[in-house]
């Protein structure tokens, strides 16, 4: 590991790679909620073509990033580049799903099929000085604008999917004597040439070549006395611009337009912090510059106060209002019914938890270490913990019952217990085969389909007889038993909607329309180590 800035230490990795990932969509969740366990902040783009990415945080973090990614056997080779830097390159981190990983915007054109030569950037000076070599700046006008090598065109794009037309009118790629030049292609970080070249040789051009890391690995690698590379190389984050040894430059960056400041535009009377700049000031109106006036103006205030103007901290403050000290950390998985009829208990008794709402891919170490068997819900409380949901909901109504859900005393309370241990035992066994036939080898679920409705039948029954299950009001058998049989019937809805079970279909349709159900469904963000305190019940304005 790289310690040669003394007081760094924020590491960014750089990484990309052209790879065919098909369910590139399910891969965003988890590895969002890996990235903000780990606090690590940044852009991670995802696309069937592939990953591209930028991100930062402390060593040890962005390193556990980088081996989560290579433990899957379609990243197993992802190349990084790291440099180091002294305040945070990012404030956020995000996970997007994109088209194209770098948008060219012609169809057919990929990498993963063919691509122009790499030449290793300490080999890069003796092919871009032969006479014969074009050499071609894919990037944009305003990264070009402070820095790029010795000779190199500039296409004068203000975006890469203008590159294309620009190829076709560029005079100095126009074949000689019948034979197109050598062309020599360089970016940032490789990802852009990676495409170019690749649509180089869809337009007939033999011999394409481009710079195997790009830029920053050329300055990582090759020493200034050395270099053919003139002024800074710009990036996309807080650093603006780096030189030689991925060191930051002295560039400043336009808030408005998220563009280099060009030189002298502090002095010039269209330059305003935080506001606009002399290339952009004729693009905003009056309007939006009022805007930024005044998130620049929140910005200096939270300065001042030596507070974080990034993210809600009036937020936060109401949230802890909300929450009692001490209060139940509940983990929990917003679809599971287990967690759905612990959720339904604690809200009927009015205890207030922080919600820590999980990914079941990524499960957090914190809840591993308070209940081992890793499923949910698990209750936190501060002299022991609940990882079963009846003993959630007993513990839940035993704090508080003011709607009388509870069964205990009463003469039908064993008869209650029955119901709900037929729903855990054989139905939740038929449901679960029924739903996920794969998991068990079977080729479909509809024996256990046939299984499951014996269960439903009987339910059907006892509410052809009252409004409950346990007579004229819902009680905890409801609660418990209502989301196993939302999930069976969400299976296949048409073929439960067929079904004559009109008293169960009454029954469960006002579970669903109710404001409970609507209170327990609240989605909240996944739960990461760093994450603030959020609340359930909800708040919608604050959570």
């Amino acid at each position: 590991m790289r310690t040669d800035l003394q007081n760094s230490i924020y590491l960014t990795a750089a990484f990309y790679k052209f790879v065919d990932l098909p369910n590139f969509e399910d891969r965003r969740a988890p590895l969002l909620a890996f990235c903000e366990a780990h606090n690590v902040k940044g852009l991670i783009l995802l696309a069937r073509e592939g990953i591209n990415s930028t991100i930062a945080g402390a060593p040890d973090d962005v390193h556990a990033v980088l081996r989560y990614l290579r433990a899957d056997p379609l990243l197993s080779d992802l190349e990084h580049k790291e440099s180091f830097a002294s305040k945070p390159p990012f404030h956020r981190m995000k996970v997007r799903l994109k088209k194209e990983i770098v948008t060219l915007g012609v169809p057919g054109i990929s990498p993963t099929q063919r691509v122009g030569q790499y030449v290793k950037p300490k080999e890069w000076n003796a092919l871009i000085s032969s006479p014969d070599v074009v050499v071609v700046d894919t990037r944009n006008d305003y990264e070009v604008e402070i820095g790029t090598f010795k000779g190199a065109l500039d296409p004068n794009i203000q975006s890469f999917s203008q590159l294309p037309d620009w190829v076709q009118q560029a005079k100095e790629l126009e074949a000689r004597d019948g034979k197109k030049p050598r062309v020599a292609m360089f970016c940032t970080g490789g990802i852009r040439c990676e495409k170019s070249t690749a649509l180089m040789l869809e337009h007939g051009f033999e011999e394409v070549f481009h710079l195997q890391g790009g830029i920053l690995k050329y300055l990582e690698e090759v020493p200034p006395a050395e270099s053919l590379w003139e002024g800074e190389c710009f990036v996309f984050d807080e650093r603006v611009s780096v030189g030689h040894g991925l060191k930051p430059g002295p560039h400043e960056l336009c808030r408005c337009c998220r563009e280099p400041l060009p030189a002298d535009a502090k002095s010039s009377p269209l330059f305003e912090l935080g506001v606009s700049c002399p290339r952009c000031h004729g693009q905003t109106t009056e309007v939006q510059k009022n805007s930024a006036r005044e998130r620049q103006k929140q910005w200096e205030i939270a300065k001042a106060r030596h507070i974080n103007h990034i993210g809600t901290p009036q937020r936060q403050e109401k949230v802890a209002a909300l929450l009692p000290q001490d209060a139940p950390v509940l983990y929990s998985f917003r679809r599971c019914p287990y967690a759905m009829r612990a959720r339904l208990a604690l809200l009927a008794s009015g205890v207030r938890c922080e919600m820590r709402e999980i990914a079941l891919s990524q499960k957090p170490e914190s809840m591993l270490l308070a209940s081992p068997k890793g499923t949910v819900p698990v209750l936190v409380l501060k002299d022991r913990v609940l990882a079963e949901s009846l003993d959630i909901m007993r513990w839940a109504l035993e704090q508080s019952d003011p709607a009388h859900w509870l069964t205990s005393g009463q003469a039908h309370d064993a008869a209650a217990h029955e119901w709900v241990r037929l729903c855990d035992d054989e139905f939740k066994k038929n449901l679960d085969r029924y739903k996920y036939p794969n998991r068990y080898e079977l080729l479909d679920g509809l024996a256990h389909r046939e299984k499951g409705a014996v269960f439903l039948k009987q339910l059907n029954g006892q509410l052809d007889t009252s409004s409950y299950l346990m007579g004229d009001q819902w009680t905890w058998v409801d609660a418990a038993i209502a989301p196993f049989v939302r999930q069976f019937a969400r299976t296949d809805r048409d073929w439960f909607d067929a079904q004559g079970w009109s008293a169960l279909k009454v029954w469960l349709e006002n579970f669903e329309k109710s404001s409970e159900y609507q209170i327990v469904m609240h989605k909240y963000k996944v739960w990461h180590q760093a994450a603030k305190p959020v609340a359930f019940p909800a708040t919608p304005e604050i959570n």
